[in-house]
């Protein structure tokens, strides 16, 4: 098939849609003039472009009724969902490439803190005291909801930042991520729009690509979402949901003020939206900012919270507070899919909190962080790279490469020489942060990171390719 013509990317669109489930086996493929219509193309090239895929059979006609699907599914794949995107700027390539390589890389791109950032050694100390307890919590399932002394710390953890949770309305799950894909499975039928801030965090993108979410952008601002883009957006798309995060916000860092956190929630009532509030982040943040499911009481907001980013990616931990017959209906979705969480990791993260070790580490690691802030920044500012702005704590600097350099490219580059970085364009999904990039201040202090960036950035791409080019003929 040629890829560059009008027919091709009518064939792809196709292909597409089925790879993610947008049509399945026996469903009726747009009308020739719809299809022409929404790709801005003839309607003979999309007569051409189904008469390909009936003679792969792919599709099949019926008279007088139109085009079907007939292959049977492929396998779910989330890079054939949506445009096919250069691996570079692909967050599933950015999370993989971070993750698959041990300790031969610099990763200022990713997102988590050094193994020596950890509290190694109060983990060490509490998996021996549960190496010595009884043999329910080396060997059982947990309960529904979850180990019960750990959901009562929450509570009261939670009513320290003004949110009113029961332990029955906290659910605990293997982490963030498992928490945001039982919601995403209660809450979203294929095809619901979702509004997510742009930029967001990228696993946003993918996670919503798999339940098969329409994801519509919100510009970001330094107090939160653009609430006249905000509103638009609700009346255009009536969105199921709004998936975001409150304070020190991924990847800008920035947290909700007050006033947008109250003009958000009324927006919600009005248009009947339900908000998660991704609060991951939450022991990072020196003061308190706020929290929406604070100011609503769980009643269109479900607030996530998660100790994988200051604990231990290892211990997957996380939970859900909601309203309490949610929690209910949560607890049976995650036997169905999962049957039981991790009692081994629950117990593991109550004994740090009980004990008082993981607040003396979560206060240090605050510290150290904001010790790292004004350095890692100086350092990028004095190769061009601006700050989008300074954040108040957490460990995410969004920054701005100068003259307007492409972050994708440079991106490539820095691989090259053993430097992941993180480009912009992966956290926005309108395309339009493409010469920004996200540095984790915990894993910037390695004066390699400027020695490659100035190199890179006093050397063009083109030049660099020549120098290459030039090299290779000698």
């Amino acid at each position: 098939m040629e890829t560059g013509t009008l027919t091709a990317q009518v064939m792809r669109e196709i292909q597409q849609r089925i790879a993610g489930r947008q049509l399945i086996t026996g469903a009726r493929l747009p009308s020739i003039r719809a299809l022409a219509g929404y790709m801005g193309v003839s309607k003979s090239t999309v007569v051409e472009a189904y008469d390909r895929l009936a003679a792969e059979g792919t599709i099949f006609a019926r008279r007088g009724s139109g085009f079907y699907v007939a292959a049977p599914m492929p396998p779910l794949s989330l890079v054939d969902i949506g445009p096919r995107l250069d691996r570079e700027i692909d967050p599933l390539w950015v999370a993989r490439q971070a993750l698959d390589t041990q300790g031969e890389l610099l990763k200022p791109g990713c997102g988590w803190l050094p193994p020596s950032w950890l509290p190694q050694d109060s983990m060490r100390r509490a998996l021996r005291s549960l190496a010595k307890a009884d043999s329910e919590a080396l060997s059982s399932y947990d309960t529904p909801l979850g180990f019960a002394p750990l959901r009562q710390l929450l509570a009261r953890r939670l009513h320290d930042s003004a949110i009113d949770a029961a332990p029955d309305q906290i659910l605990l799950a293997d982490c963030g991520t498992q928490a945001l894909d039982l919601l995403c499975r209660f809450l979203l039928e294929s095809g619901d729009a979702v509004l997510v801030d742009d930029p967001c965090y990228f696993n946003f993108h993918a996670l919503l690509r798999a339940h098969h979410a329409k994801v519509v952008g919100v510009p970001y601002t330094p107090s939160g979402p653009d609430l006249q883009r905000f509103e638009q957006a609700l009346a255009e798309h009536r969105p199921r949901l709004y998936l975001t995060n409150s304070a020190l916000h991924n990847p800008t860092g920035a947290a909700l003020s007050p006033l947008t956190a109250h003009r958000v929630l009324k927006l919600a009532e009005h248009y009947e939206l339900t908000i998660v509030e991704d609060d991951i982040f939450a022991d990072f943040e020196p003061e308190p900012s706020p929290r929406l499911a604070a100011f609503d009481g769980l009643n269109r907001v479900v607030h996530v919270g998660s100790f994988s980013k200051t604990l231990s990616a290892s211990v997957r931990c996380g939970y859900i507070a909601a309203r309490p017959e949610w929690v209910d209906a949560l607890a049976d979705l995650k036997i169905a899919t999962t049957f039981g969480g991790s009692r081994l990791s629950a117990e593991l993260v109550y004994r740090m909190l009980k004990e008082g070790s993981y607040r003396r580490h979560t206060e240090g690691l605050r510290l150290r962080l904001a010790h790292a802030m004004g350095p890692v920044a100086d350092r990028l500012a004095a190769l061009g790279i601006q700050p989008w702005m300074r954040p108040r704590g957490g460990m995410f600097l969004w920054c701005g490469l100068p003259g307007g350099v492409d972050a994708v490219e440079l991106s490539r580059r820095a691989l090259e020489q053993g430097v992941v970085l993180a480009p912009g364009n992966v956290f926005s999904l309108s395309k339009s942060a493409g010469s920004f990039l996200r540095f984790n201040v915990a894993q910037s202090g390695d004066a390699r990171l400027y020695d490659v960036l100035r190199t890179l950035l006093s050397r063009p791409a083109g030049q660099a390719e020549a120098a290459a080019g030039h090299s290779a003929a000698a």
